[in-house]
């Protein structure tokens, strides 16, 4: 069985479900960033639902590409944490890597050892 609705009905059916939807024009890209990649879609169709003071984007269609992240730690904290240590800079880089990002814990970490 198949159910089919106008456009005019789905529009009065989004009005009564308090949904207002529209399109964002000209978007030549999206970006997710996650912990560990980045997924870039590029040429899509975007809307934007306002649904009862909540906003959603819809992101439909392109083409998907997805990147590996290598996180880039601040020089500064890789100093503190191989002054504090005593450690060379590059022991202090992996440290603050295997932590996270979390130097405390690598400063832990590392005078543990």
């Amino acid at each position: 069985m198949s159910f089919r609705l106008s456009q005019r009905d789905a529009k009065r059916m989004m009005d009564k479900l308090g949904l207002a939807m529209k399109e964002i024009p000209g978007v030549k890209e999206v970006i997710i960033r996650s912990i560990d990649k980045d997924i870039i879609i590029r040429g899509p169709s975007v809307s934007q639902v306002n649904a009862q003071g909540m906003q959603i984007f819809q992101v439909m269609g392109g083409s998907i590409e997805e990147q590996s992240v290598t996180k880039k730690y601040n020089e500064e904290d890789i100093l503190l944490i191989a002054q504090q240590t005593g450690v060379t800079k590059e022991v202090a880089e992996e440290a603050l890597k295997e932590s996270e990002g979390d130097l405390a814990r690598a400063i832990l970490k590392l005078s543990s050892k």
